[in-house]
């Protein structure tokens, strides 16, 4: 009863960062989370798995991978604990849909223009806010010149045409830059998450 009263006094007063942090001591307060991000991280595993059970597994696997990796957990301009905890149920819900397609004998390997598609899907507003919050801090932590290429993109969704006279190079030049720019952004993901 004294720990329900305390969660709920903190899950007024708290922001995630600092619940995740005192959660280390407190493993109970770890629950706040849970209660905060649950339904909407089912929905968005769901998205990707099309399946009620699976979306329910992997949720409860990127929990664990959450707390067990609290001590990890850097907060980051443009990178909040919600846009860590979305990379870390993407990644997680990525693979059990790659090892069901490999018992299917189909493999699913997505580019981050996917992540783009996928955030439009019959998802609430916040969670594509927090998903394009985690891709700008990824872009952020690219070369300038390959990082302006994918915002132009992806993001601004200008065609490669325009861009090409943006940068004052040709559709070519463009075109070996996305290419340059998806392969640094799956480099740097890579890193991040694990």
């Amino acid at each position: 009863m004294k720990e329900d009263k305390l969660r709920n006094n903190f899950n007024m007063e708290k922001s995630d960062e600092e619940i995740l942090f005192l959660s280390a001591r407190q493993p109970y307060l770890f629950g706040i989370l849970l209660d905060r991000y649950q339904n909407a991280f089912i929905r968005k595993a769901e998205s990707v798995l099309h399946n009620r059970e699976d979306a329910e597994d992997v949720v409860q696997e990127t929990f664990a991978k959450i707390y067990a990796n609290a001590e990890r957990f850097r907060v980051q301009e443009g990178a909040s604990f919600s846009s860590w905890g979305y990379k870390i149920l993407l990644n997680t819900s990525f693979t059990r849909y790659q090892k069901i397609k490999k018992h299917r004998n189909s493999v699913f390997n997505p580019d981050p223009e996917w992540y783009e598609v996928m955030a439009d899907t019959n998802t609430k507003q916040f969670e594509k806010k927090e998903l394009k919050n985690y891709i700008i801090s990824v872009l952020s932590k690219m070369p300038e010149h390959l990082s302006k290429v994918l915002r132009l993109h992806f993001i601004e969704g200008r065609p490669q045409e325009e861009i090409a006279k943006i940068e004052g190079v040709s559709i070519g030049a463009i075109k070996t830059r996305v290419h340059r720019a998806k392969k640094e952004f799956r480099k740097i993901n890579a890193v991040i998450c694990n």
